[in-house]
């Protein structure tokens, strides 16, 4: 391969790659927004168990004890299974959000690019 015929294929290569950078930067900055929003979404469903547990919980045993007549452990393990519950529908909301796959427009153009330069279609 002469000089000139390099320097194409290098001018050729280094617009493809810039090309992708500024593809990928664009993509990562939607991909940074929704995982901050995933991650204040989770903190704000952990918050709000938190605080519903600290306001209800003394209150919700002790009506559960008298109401039912139920030992202090049945109470326990009932209010436990709800936190639980609760708990965990705020994990795999926030989860979702956190679990779709990073910058897949620049992962399928660069894809699409690496298949025209070796020829594959």
């Amino acid at each position: 391969m002469n000089l000139k015929g390099a320097s194409r294929l290098s001018g050729l290569l280094t617009s493809v790659v810039d090309l992708h950078v500024r593809l990928a930067l664009q993509e990562a900055d939607k991909e940074k927004r929704r995982l901050i929003t995933g991650a204040v979404i989770l903190g704000g469903g952990l918050s709000f168990l938190l605080l519903g547990l600290l306001m209800s919980q003394i209150a919700l045993i002790l009506w559960l004890r008298q109401a039912y007549q139920l030992s202090w452990i049945a109470v326990l393990l009932i209010l436990g299974g709800i936190y639980l519950a609760l708990s965990g529908v705020f994990l795999r909301i926030g989860g979702a959000l956190l679990s779709k796959p990073l910058l897949p427009e620049t992962v399928a153009g660069l894809t699409r690019t690496t298949r025209a330069l070796t020829g594959r279609l």
